[in-house]
């Protein structure tokens, strides 16, 4: 059985960049709540499909995206999840379902945080991700890859940042006390570069 490692941590805080990583030296699968939901937007539950709710605008209940995770989950060998548990009852549920190896928090102060967020531009065709300080693209405002345009995602504006981060604390905290009052939560220093954050995580799951 592959590796099963639980990734926390607010918008901003590199998940999807170490889990993507991860993927690739334990291949396991990156299982992302997203991902899933969309890859499974017509499987029937006893609430209704994902796509009923995604396509009025609304949030997905626990019920369905719980059940959602747990077929992701039982199809793959191993896997790093990545944006899920977002509450106490998901977290819980996860107990129920599954054995996880590692639960790992990447944490990262809020001001680096929004600074990382509002940064962040996003190339309009092909979607690769730069940054206005950490990863500029050779020439301002020009994809590297494809030679479109980057733009600032709306959802990556201070205001609506620090409303994401503040919705995080409180549904997501929670969840990251649970783990840390079963003893098994694992703090990593999210702020170092990616390479040091993804080497401490692999020492932390190999230990």
């Amino acid at each position: 059985m592959g590796k099963r490692i639980l990734l926390l941590g607010a918008p901003g805080a590199g998940k999807g960049t170490q889990s993507k990583q991860l993927a690739e030296k334990y291949d396991i699968e990156h299982v992302t709540t997203g991902d899933a939901l969309r890859a499974n937007k017509d499987m029937e539950t006893e609430y209704g499909t994902p796509r009923s709710f995604m396509e009025k605008g609304e949030l997905v209940p626990d019920a369905v995206v719980n059940e959602i995770v747990r077929a992701a989950l039982e199809d793959a060998d191993g896997y790093v999840l990545d944006g899920y548990p977002r509450n106490l009852s998901q977290a819980e549920y996860l107990t129920e379902i599954t054995d996880l190896d590692a639960v790992l928090y990447l944490k990262v102060a809020e001001s680096e945080l929004v600074e990382r967020l509002t940064g962040r531009r996003v190339c309009s065709e092909c979607g690769t991700n730069f940054h206005v300080k950490f990863n500029q693209p050779e020439e301002e405002g020009v994809c590297d890859e494809c030679g479109s345009e980057l733009a600032q995602r709306d959802d990556d504006t201070e205001e609506t940042v620090r409303e994401r981060l503040s919705v995080f604390e409180e549904n997501t905290a929670p969840v990251i006390e649970h783990y840390r009052d079963e003893g098994v939560l694992v703090e990593i220093d999210g702020e170092q570069t990616p390479d040091e954050v993804f080497d401490d995580i692999a020492a932390t799951i190999e230990s």
